[in-house]
């Protein structure tokens, strides 16, 4: 039996309906999941059941996540809070990873530390933090007056706002607290670690009021596609999610993060990439496409416009909808998947209807509808040739999409031999095969002592 390092990822990436725009019109999606947590408790423990890694909750601080003439037509403009989820679930689940997306743009690194620390604390060593810098101009207008910074700016101040959380997160050694009654002495001082961190963005003392992971440290998850995102990930991530239609193009992807590791004294197991993977699987092929097809039917055309417009930023809607896509000029603020989208639509010649559908399916991920075979096929092969560590799998509707994957696909993952037939320890890291990271100051120590 091969170590759980051969074995294949998989995270459950959860949008309260699906990821497919026309998700909440499904018959038999919980349209309102938003605000029902027994629905996401679902969610969780099906997860669980088909031993995912994680299950993983994006967030963004607005309700406008698309152009307002299709917002009332969108389901993700009022959800629970992902981190109050997150530690709610805790309590329902055992082994599967908990995380969810924190921006470096909105929040402070010490409370982000301490919220963090104390999920892993809750959950036993499943809690994770995903990176963002957050592109949406429409968030920075719940935080202030200041003017939205540009991406190279942002991912500046993610730097050195990881840094320190991550050090805030070495405050204390996994032994400082003796809890002596008889001596009366309740932690060694010499294992507690005060930061005094002074930067260029922040002026943070520490020490984190919360003792050490019981995984090290809650695990580094970041999604940047662009240039700085890379370097930020071959730096700092220990996984990544990342959105590619094509395997060559993952292939590219994964070499190049990989290789840039070194550098920073890593080695390429230290990091997992996991494209975004959506999947509809029918017993049949044609039950497949049916499925498929019912769900691009309720598309609306004008929240599909308005969601193009969003993402690409760039408006859509004075162009006829079957028209070709017009030239759409770079932004400094949206992320990489602008130029991924165009590059479709030129090299299929696409319409703009048709864009909008491949998008609002997909969302710029690696897309599969077929049988269990066919689906596993596709997977087995990222996995093997180097495209993917496994994949972040986005259901286009819940429940039954995640239900048809756990029942239909990962039975067929797990007679190949490539997936686990049960979780190889209780930590994030555990199943993940990662390190466990030493804290900064045991080498200093170990430096002083030599």
């Amino acid at each position: 039996m091969a170590d759980v390092k051969s074995k294949m990822k998989l995270g459950m990436f959860i949008r309260p309906c699906g990821h497919h725009i026309g998700s909440w019109r499904h018959p038999e999606a919980q349209a309102d999941a938003g605000e029902n947590f027994p629905h996401f408790v679902q969610l969780a423990q099906t997860a669980e059941r088909g031993l995912f890694d994680m299950i993983f909750s994006a967030d963004s601080a607005t309700s406008f996540t698309a152009e307002p003439e299709g917002l009332h037509r969108t389901h993700y403009v009022a959800w629970i809070e992902p981190f109050t989820l997150l530690v709610a679930l805790a309590g329902f689940t055992k082994n599967i990873g908990l995380v969810c997306t924190a921006s470096t743009s909105f929040e402070e690194p010490y409370a982000l530390a301490r919220r963090f620390a104390s999920l892993d604390l809750v959950s036993g060593g499943r809690g994770g933090w995903n990176i963002v810098t957050t592109g949406n101009p429409a968030v920075a207008e719940n935080f202030g007056s200041e003017p939205h910074l540009p991406k190279a700016e942002r991912y500046k101040k993610a730097q050195e706002f990881t840094e320190i959380v991550r050090a805030l997160w070495d405050s204390w050694d996994g032994d400082a607290f003796i809890r002596d009654r008889e001596s009366g002495v309740f932690f060694d001082t010499e294992k507690m670690h005060i930061l005094n961190h002074h930067g260029k963005y922040y002026d943070v003392k520490g020490p984190l009021n919360v003792a050490r992971s019981p995984q090290g440290q809650p695990v580094i998850v970041q999604a940047g596609a662009s240039d700085d995102g890379r370097e930020l990930a071959a730096e700092t991530a220990e996984v990544v999610f990342t959105a590619h239609e094509e395997l060559d193009a993952a292939k590219a992807f994964y070499t190049d993060v990989k290789g840039r590791m070194a550098k920073y004294g890593r080695e390429p197991d230290d990091l997992k990439i996991m494209p975004g993977l959506s999947v509809i699987v029918g017993r049949t092929e044609q039950e497949a496409q049916d499925k498929f097809q019912a769900l691009q039917d309720l598309i609306h055309p004008e929240i599909g416009v308005a969601v193009l417009s969003r993402k690409m930023g760039f408006d859509f809607s004075p162009y006829p909808i079957d028209g070709p896509v017009p030239e759409i000029p770079q932004s400094n603020v949206l992320s990489s998947r602008v130029d991924t989208l165009v590059s479709a639509a030129q090299r299929d010649n696409l319409s703009i209807r048709q864009l909008y559908q491949k998008f609002c399916s997909t969302r710029g991920h690696f897309s599969l509808v077929g049988t269990p075979s066919q689906i596993v096929d596709k997977m087995e092969e990222w996995f093997v040739k180097g495209g993917a560590d496994g994949f972040n799998f986005i259901a286009p509707y819940l429940p039954g999409g995640l239900d048809d994957f756990v029942d239909l696909v990962v039975p067929e993952l797990q007679r190949r031999g490539i997936y686990r037939t049960k979780y190889e320890g209780h930590t994030l890291r555990d199943n993940l095969g990662l390190k466990v990271p030493a804290s900064r100051y045991a080498h200093k120590k170990a430096d002083a002592v030599s």
